[in-house]
């Protein structure tokens, strides 16, 4: 293969195939990226890790078809440290790809193409388009729950499924809940419901900063597809059952707190600063119109502080883990958060009001 292309345009599609491959592969041809040169005057860019694969076309120079498979990391880092605007020529002959860019000459060692392996998607029945905005944030307002335990591999992902006349994606560790809900997308009648993999989502998100408009989607019960304008992401999903996590949802929390979302995450985030690092716990004392909260540690002391909130119901504490409680907050975009309590051993209920799309469940602490 011969062919010529931009560096920019060559360093923004590798940025996004090659964040797929591991940094440590027992398959030699896992650590590769394919680039494959058509004679449409196309360059393909193919990644895979055997669950989760990018596959990518941009616009180049072809003077020669052809397929090679480079190394990922080092061929990105060398692309990386070219000089800005340069004209980067590929030629690949006998096991090896002549890179050249300006003065700079690289000569990489290749593995065949044929050894490349892709993932047969099979038949994806349910197909639906998705603005690129709503995903974004359902997968902002939903990852952070994402439990990395793999003992209960069924929870490192966002499920996905259809309830009526909306789309509903809940992620949870155990510890908290987030779900977002949405319009049913046309097309996604009897759709299967899905887990679609954390490290599937990271990467669905960098690729969505750069898409304007709608993201296909395809699916089956097995497989999921993107399609993110040049890019097509394919991953598998995780074969496991999600808990029915409606049961961890409270119905019955009637003691309702109001509060600014942004000072109070300051504070927590203030008070947490003393906190253990092993149980992050902070104690939330709620009483009319303010909230105190406090850190007490053996090793470091006690911080306390008052923030003002809209509250008229009987007093009481109640603790949480610092982190996860400012993970939520975090997501909360407006200038008010509701808190339904119940007692210090309940799940409590945080959502911006009644019509907010998002809805979090944060299960308290002994402190």
């Amino acid at each position: 293969m011969k062919a010529t292309i931009e560096r920019a345009v060559l360093l923004k599609s590798l940025g996004h195939v090659q964040s797929v491959v591991e940094r440590r592969n027992t398959i030699p041809i896992l650590s590769n990226v394919l680039l494959e040169a058509g004679d449409d005057g196309s360059l393909r860019l193919m990644a895979t890790d055997l669950d989760l694969q990018v596959d990518e076309r941009v616009e180049a120079d072809v003077s020669q078809a052809g397929a090679a498979t480079v190394p990922a990391h080092t061929f990105f880092d060398i692309v990386r440290k070219l000089p800005e605007g340069a004209q980067v020529s590929l030629e690949a002959a006998d096991g090896k790809m002549q890179v050249n860019a300006g003065r700079a000459r690289f000569n990489l060692q290749t593995l065949p193409r044929d050894d490349f392996p892709v993932i047969a998607e099979g038949d994806l029945p349910t197909r639906f388009e998705l603005p690129a905005a709503t995903l974004r944030q359902v997968i902002d307002k939903t990852r952070f729950a994402i439990s990395s335990e793999e003992t209960r591999y069924y929870l490192m992902g966002i499920f996905f499924h259809v309830d009526g006349d909306v789309m509903k994606a809940a992620a949870t560790d155990g510890h908290r809940l987030a779900r977002v809900t949405i319009d049913k997308p046309e097309g996604s009648d009897g759709m299967p419901d899905i887990i679609v993999p954390k490290k599937c989502v990271g990467e669905l998100r960098k690729l969505l900063d750069e898409v304007e408009g709608t993201v296909e989607v395809s699916l089956s019960d097995t497989k999921v597809r993107f399609g993110l304008g040049a890019a097509v992401l394919t991953s598998k999903l995780i074969d496991g059952t999600f808990p029915d996590y409606n049961r961890v949802i409270p119905t019955a929390n009637d003691k309702l707190l109001k509060i600014d979302p942004k000072s109070f995450m300051a504070g927590v985030d203030r008070v947490a600063t003393i906190a253990s690092e092993k149980t992050r716990a902070v104690k939330m004392a709620v009483d009319n119109d303010k909230v105190t909260l406090s850190v007490s540690s053996p090793e470091n002391g006690l911080a306390v502080e008052e923030v003002p909130a809209d509250y008229s119901n009987d007093g009481m504490e109640i603790g949480f883990n610092a982190r996860y409680l400012m993970d939520i907050l975090h997501e909360i975009e407006g200038d008010t958060v509701e808190v339904h309590l119940a007692d210090a051993a309940a799940p409590t209920l945080l959502r911006e009001n009644d019509n907010s799309q998002a809805l979090y469940v944060l299960m308290p602490m002994r402190v």
